[in-house]
């Protein structure tokens, strides 16, 4: 924990020089990535945890090549006992299907097939995290903007913590909104549509979206992307049905640093409560659509930051569909959230000590979102004082 809390300070120390500075030398941008690889590297040599979420990406991809449904087959389940490996048998939550959407699933598959282990999923997990550091580079360059901006994506702890030390599949979707961001702002209609497409059925998160491409995509683009969203499904039909596993009990149990969720978490049904998070997502994507014409990328994390602050369950990783917007100022405080979210990490600590896995230590939310609180109150103060220098760096 120290060893990371220490990493999140530089961090946020380095972007308040990266925010600050029109531009860097090529040298320092190329060394910042060198080093950017040297630490995924230290991290990809680190087994995950024996209950982390990538030893259930190899049995949902395992048992689609023997022919079964993972939103049907319980992992605990007696009569699959021999379809273990040393590897599955340590997953999380065994017994449950799985809630992942068919994109996430198809993938899953994908690279099993070429071999079989959470090291293998690892390796392509940061392949993705590199090609989102070139579609970035080619955003950057576009727009015109410093490309020593991106070490505010590669240079984000979460990275190394997530992509290459546990392994998430968020990143694929964090790549997936990325081109599909890129291709917008190239007015590649086509392109844009099914990356989005592809990215929700990956990651439901991106759903909230939706509104940030009205009028800028063609309704035979949106056609197309959820037609082939739906033909992802095609081999997950259950007597004709669309399955979804666990998803209904994800939202009806699962329960983890979610502060607007815990507020009104007995007021009404969680169904309903996960419906209103969603509802504030595309609420925060309708203002901004309205708001401006123009296209920027930042705001593609708002309305996910904005659904997920609402959401039951918000661990570290799914911070990770946000990161590749975060290269301005203007997405100042979500970049302190990823960089508070690690006192959350003290719950994982703490189960290596013998605790048992239940609610976070009461000091963990108030410091997490306090930090963002607080920076936003600087913000402000500082956007008082100082408003020319504030609209310069925002440029």
């Amino acid at each position: 924990m120290t060893s990371l809390t220490i990493g999140e300070i530089a961090y946020l120390l380095a972007i308040r020089e990266f925010f600050s500075t029109p531009r860097f030398s090529p040298h320092v941008v190329v060394i910042g990535l060198v080093l950017a690889a040297i630490w995924h590297i230290a991290f990809l040599r680190v087994p995950p945890g024996i209950d982390d979420d990538i030893h259930r990406y190899v049995w949902d991809g395992r048992l689609q090549r023997l022919g079964y449904n993972p939103y049907l087959v319980v992992p605990s389940d007696p009569a699959v006992e021999g379809l273990h490996t040393s590897e599955t048998r340590s997953l999380n939550n065994p017994d449950l299907p799985s809630p992942y959407p068919a994109g996430a699933q198809l993938f899953f598959r994908s690279v099993t097939a070429v071999h079989e282990s959470a090291f293998a999923l690892k390796i392509v997990f940061v392949i993705c995290d590199l090609a989102i550091v070139l579609v970035l580079l080619d955003v950057l360059h576009r727009g015109q903007l410093g490309t020593h901006l991106i070490l505010a994506y590669a240079w984000n702890p979460l990275l190394a913590i997530e992509v290459a030390g546990s392994g998430h599949i968020d990143i694929v979707c964090a790549l997936l909104l990325a081109a599909s961001a890129a291709a917008l702002g190239r007015r590649w209609r086509m392109a844009a549509a099914l990356g989005l497409g592809l990215a929700i059925a990956v990651k439901f998160l991106p759903v909230v979206l939706l509104p940030l491409y009205w009028k800028r995509i063609r309704i035979r683009d949106a056609a197309l992307a959820a037609t082939v969203v739906g033909l992802l499904y095609l081999p997950f039909l259950n007597h004709g049905r669309i399955s979804i596993g666990s998803l209904g009990t994800y939202v009806r149990t699962f329960r983890f640093n979610g502060p607007v969720f815990a507020i009104f978490d007995h007021l009404a049904p969680p169904q309903v409560l996960a419906g209103m998070a969603v509802l504030v997502g595309l609420a925060v994507a309708t203002w901004l659509r309205i708001a401006s014409q123009e296209l920027s990328p930042d705001v593609f994390a708002w309305p996910m930051a904005a659904s997920l602050l609402c959401a039951p369950a918000v661990f570290p990783w799914y911070l990770l569909s946000l990161l590749p917007f975060l290269t301005s100022v203007s997405n100042l405080l979500i970049v302190v959230w990823t960089a508070s979210i690690i006192s959350t990490y003290v719950e994982w600590h703490l189960r290596t000590l013998g605790h048992p896995w239940g609610a976070l230590p009461g000091w963990v939310m108030p410091l997490e979102y306090g930090c963002v609180v607080i920076a936003a109150a600087m913000t402000w103060l500082y956007r008082g004082r100082d408003p020319g220098r504030v609209h310069a760096l925002s440029d």
